[in-house]
């Protein structure tokens, strides 16, 4: 990406979207204390832990919910710090959402095994701040607000997926397979602003826009679009 073309708020919000793990810190009575989460972000760009009361971060939220969540993507070179990181800032809170639930399991499947268990609750950390840094040289301070996505956008879009997620996986399940680049019975099983996420039994894909879509009309053009590049890569490739 040209650095004329680098556009922070996106890259942060990606990075965000294809979270599947992350780096908790807290404070334990003061001390900095940091552990291993596996987030998965909501519609509207907060982040979901699921985390046990038996464990010390659970404890510290419950003194002191201040922390934040380390994501990282995948490096450019052999050297870890080419990989683009994002660090949210804010205050989490414990909450019982169904919705919230529903989406964090869609994303961490294997996570149904213990969720309902009695010490597992669910928390919600909403971007306060972020830090993005890009890689050598990519360093950039944003808001909450900038990662945060357009509400009535957000809001149609999430009026559209049950129907999107119905007819991609009833009638285009070529195209998804095409779109994953692997072979298999893909499921589209999570829309948003930002992308989707597909779906092989427990492994889950993330896959971004090409910008942010504000309604059903932009998610079939933009579907359409990876569709028609997916089937010219496998031509080109045989």
């Amino acid at each position: 990406m040209a650095d004329d073309d680098y556009d922070p708020p996106w890259v942060a919000r990606q990075l965000l979207r294809a979270a599947r793990v992350g780096t908790l810190a807290t404070s334990d009575k003061g001390h900095p204390f940091a552990s291993l989460v596996t987030p998965a972000c909501m519609p509207d760009g907060s982040l979901a832990i699921l985390i046990s009361r038996l464990s010390e971060h659970t404890r510290h939220l419950e003194a002191d919910a201040r922390c934040s969540i380390l994501v990282a993507g995948t490096a450019e070179t052999v050297n870890p710090q080419t990989a683009p990181r994002a660090t949210v800032i804010g205050v989490a809170e414990a909450v019982n959402d169904r919705a919230l639930k529903a989406r964090y399991l869609t994303i961490h499947p294997y996570a149904s095994l213990y969720a309902g268990f009695g010490d597992f609750s669910f928390w919600r950390l909403k971007p306060a701040a972020v830090r993005l840094v890009g890689g050598f040289g990519r360093a950039y301070r944003l808001r909450g607000s900038d990662v945060t996505p357009d509400p009535e956008a957000m809001a149609a879009v999430l009026a559209a997926e049950r129907e999107v997620l119905e007819h991609c996986n009833r009638d285009h399940a070529p195209a998804l397979a095409a779109i994953a680049g692997s072979p298999g019975d893909w499921q589209m099983v999570a829309v948003d602003v930002d992308g989707f996420d597909l779906a092989l039994e427990e492994r889950i894909i993330r896959i971004p826009w090409s910008a942010p879509v504000k309604d059903a009309a932009e998610i079939r053009a933009d579907l359409a679009r990876m569709a028609r590049e997916s089937r010219a890569r496998d031509r080109n490739t045989q």
